[in-house]
């Protein structure tokens, strides 16, 4: 059966930290995948912000995740700080890709947790439809 392989970019201009809370859990008692995905978007909206945007300002238009891929590489537990980096790449006429590295810290060491990505899609909601990505995005998010 073919894995998921998330190819990331060789450089993340964005890095955060978002501590694993109990909720995050599962019966095995480590982060679940479900979790994994809402770590990806709190990390997504503290990277928007960062730029001075939000999934429904972003220069004049908004956003749709229109898929993910993850990788999952290392459990996480409740006590961990997941080191999440963020980038965008792939522009496309209305789309992009947003990449994510999530590790933790281990003694010394860093331990990769997931690698994801996630296609993003510009969209306005008044009209409900597929806009065109604004021209400033590209270089602004790749700073």
């Amino acid at each position: 059966m073919a894995r998921v392989k998330v190819a990331l970019p060789a450089q993340f201009p964005f890095s955060t930290v978002i501590p694993i809370r109990i909720t995050d859990l599962n019966y095995g008692g480590h982060v679940g995948n479900d979790a994994v995905l809402s770590i990806i978007h709190e990390a997504r909206m503290q990277f928007l912000a960062h730029y001075g945007y939000s999934e429904m300002h972003f220069e004049g238009v908004g956003l749709i995740m229109a898929d993910v891929a993850i990788e999952f590489k290392h459990e996480a537990f409740y006590g961990d700080s997941i080191i999440a980096s963020v980038a965008a790449s792939d522009f496309g006429k209305v789309t992009f890709d947003i990449y994510y590295k999530l590790e933790k810290k281990d003694g010394d060491k860093i331990i990769p947790v997931a690698y994801a990505k996630t296609g993003m899609v510009c969209f306005d909601y008044g009209q409900k439809k597929v806009v065109p990505v604004p021209n400033s995005i590209p270089a602004r998010l790749q700073q």
